[in-house]
Order: C-alpha cells, then sequence, then structure tokens
C-alpha cells in the first residue's frame, strides 16, 4: 500500500524506483540476452518509450553487464555482479507508474532469492530524522535550502 505522499509526488513529477536482486544464479547475471530480455519486459509491461537504442556492455570473462535504456519518461539502469549474486536496477520515471512484480520476475529470471524494492518521490523536501540518516550518512540525502 503506499502512502499519500507517494501518490501526490508520483502522479505529479515522478518516481525512483531501485530495485537489487540478491543471491541470483551468476550465470544468469552474466547472460546478456537474459538481462535484455528482463529489461524489455519491464519496458513493456510499464508502458515506458525507449528513445534511440539501448546500449550494453558485457564484462569480460567472468564479469557482469551494464545496461542503460534511455526513456521518454526518464531512464532504466542495469548492473550485474556475478561475483556477488546480485543485479541492481534503477528506473526513474516522470508519470506514476502501476506496481509491477519485481521480486517474482527476478525469482523466475534470475533466481533470486531476495528482492528489495525502495521507491523515492522526485522533488519532495525529506526531514532527515524521518528518513533515520544520522550526521555520519546524511550525505545520502543532502538538502539545501
Amino acid at each position: 500500500m503506499q502512502n499519500n505522499a507517494y501518490e501526490s509526488t508520483c502522479k505529479n513529477i515522478g518516481c525512483e524506483w531501485i530495485v537489487d536482486a540478491l543471491d541470483c544464479i551468476p550465470d544468469r547475471l552474466r547472460d546478456l540476452a537474459t538481462m535484455q530480455r528482463l529489461c524489455e519486459a519491464i519496458i513493456r509491461d510499464l508502458l515506458l518509450h525507449v528513445v534511440g537504442e539501448p546500449r550494453w556492455h558485457p564484462f569480460p570473462g567472468e564479469g557482469g553487464v551494464t545496461g542503460l535504456y534511455l526513456l521518454s519518461e526518464s531512464h532504466l539502469a542495469c548492473h550485474t555482479y556475478p561475483e556477488f549474486g546480485t543485479a541492481t536496477f534503477n528506473l526513474v520515471c516522470c508519470r506514476d507508474l502501476p506496481e509491477w512484480p519485481y521480486e517474482a520476475m527476478f525469482q523466475r529470471e534470475l533466481g533470486a532469492g531476495h528482492c528489495d524494492v525502495l521507491v523515492i518521490p522526485r522533488g519532495v523536501r525529506r526531514d532527515r530524522s524521518a528518513t533515520g540518516l544520522s550526521s555520519t550518512n546524511a550525505s545520502q540525502w543532502e538538502s539545501t535550502r
């Protein structure tokens, strides 16, 4: 269930989805076609619009892949770390999006044992005390008045 701050901001300015898929099958994280299929499913299912050609970079040897889609709504980035069994995704969109089954899809496609999804409304002034950030890690949410 989404709160009012999410609903009012994401519908007007947009949100950022930070998604970590953990405990994945390393070979799937190295497979360019698997990662492309997964990103294309996100784009298709959420009715996003790709601008130009996606850019992909497979790393040599046992390395993973990095992908970037420029969207008319903003961007989708993907980075995989087979040595850690992890894939990270960052989707920024300037409009409200329906929920997408990240956990189920990443479990099916990547063998993910765990999935974290963080949704951050953009254009919102944040109270550091409400975020749980201390002065030692507050640089993550620097804000000027």
